[in-house]
């Protein structure tokens, strides 16, 4: 008799997980974050701090009332990226119990309430940033030009608690040196009727907001460090190429359209890829593959969606920022977009009928092949 041990079928497995994405998009985002909180100081690494354990306080707090284990769910680092990508969407000097109360939103309202991580409808760093921006209008649209750390005019440890408690505004000198983002400038220079033609070279320098020299989001620090970061995770398989070509496309084409037909009214293509939000939306947040459509199709519909409304928003909404506004906008719409594009099965066409097979006859309607239909 031979002796045999019972044993599970043989599989080929793959080397993804969550905590595995979660740590790649991490440190993809790892540069511009660390060059973010160098360049805005303590304020700015105070409210990171302070944003990151709130989610994780959060996540912890709703575990805990489902009777869910936290050491899984909480080490598997999707709430830290939550607050991370929300950390990176706020005002670098902003007080701390905004990053509070974003990640209550973000962890309570966006995720648990849906049922956790994979379960939710919309992207859940973006429902915090809207309800932020809608909710605490001045505290949202403070921004700061670059205070490095450690230089002679940049707020010491003292000086950012003090920013972080009371907020800029309340905060002198501090309260001297907020003022508009680069796209809140654009935007104000046309509603006093200026020619951008002429006030962009003044406004807008693109080699710093490539590099990383322009008021903005923490999140916003630099448009190469972000692209750098977003083409090491498609090099890594953690992220496909559509949906960040499709937004970038959705930018750039009515962007350029619109700039050769009026260029005194519309900015270049330029300034909506290097200012504001664009790369990282279109790398790091479009690209959350819980709330964008499966198929490849309905990802280039989804990205080039999310594009074409955050220059719209831009250009013709109340806000100089739209991303926000259009990812979710796009999540709600991901459902009708899977319903209507959906992936080929496998050894299937597009109909759903079966594909010839090498040597073969191909296969026939199911009515010809019964003889039903004849007469």
């Amino acid at each position: 008799m031979i002796n045999a041990q019972l044993a599970a079928s043989p599989h080929a497995h793959a080397p993804v997980s969550i905590d595995r994405t979660m740590r790649l998009v991490m440190l993809a985002l790892l540069p511009a974050t660390l060059l973010g909180l160098w360049q805005f100081g303590w304020p700015a690494i105070i409210l990171f701090a302070v944003t990151l354990g709130a989610a994780l306080l959060f996540e912890a707090m709703a575990l805990f009332l489902a009777g869910k284990p936290l050491r899984p769910s909480l080490m598997d680092g999707s709430a830290l990226l939550t607050g991370w990508l929300l950390a990176l969407t706020l005002p670098p000097w902003a007080p701390w119990w905004i990053g509070l109360v974003g990640a209550f939103v973000a962890i309570i309202v966006g995720k648990q309430v849906f049922g956790g991580l994979g379960q939710n409808l919309f992207n859940p760093a973006m429902v915090a940033r809207v309800v932020l921006l809608v909710s605490f209008p001045l505290e949202m649209t403070q921004w700061v030009g670059p205070q490095p750390l450690f230089f002679e005019q940049t707020p010491g440890v003292g000086d950012a608690l003090t920013i972080s408690l009371d907020g800029l505004a309340a905060a002198a000198p501090w309260d001297a040196m907020s003022g508009a983002s680069i796209l809140g400038q654009v935007d104000l220079a046309l509603q006093q009727g200026n020619d951008l033609g002429t006030a962009m070279p003044t406004l807008f320098p693109p080699l710093n907001a490539l590099l990383g020299g322009i008021p903005g989001s923490l999140g916003e620090t630099s448009a190469l460090l972000l692209l750098l970061g977003g083409l090491f995770l498609i090099r890594k398989g953690v992220i496909d190429w559509v949906i960040p070509v499709a937004v970038l496309l959705g930018v750039v084409v009515p962007a350029s359209l619109l700039h050769l037909i009026d260029p005194t009214r519309f900015a270049g293509p330029l300034l909506h890829l290097l200012a504001g939000a664009t790369l990282l939306t279109a790398f790091f947040i479009a690209t959350d593959p819980v709330t964008s459509p499966v198929s490849r199709v309905g990802q280039a519909v989804f990205g080039a969606g999310i594009g074409l409304l955050v220059y719209l928003i831009r250009t013709f909404g109340a806000y100089p920022e739209g991303a926000a506004f259009a990812i979710l906008l796009m999540n709600a719409a991901t459902p009708m977009i899977d319903h209507y594009i959906k992936p080929r099965i496998f050894g299937r066409d597009r109909r759903g009928r079966p594909l010839p097979v090498a040597g073969e006859p191909a296969a026939q309607p199911a009515a010809q092949a019964t003889g039903e239909g004849k007469r």
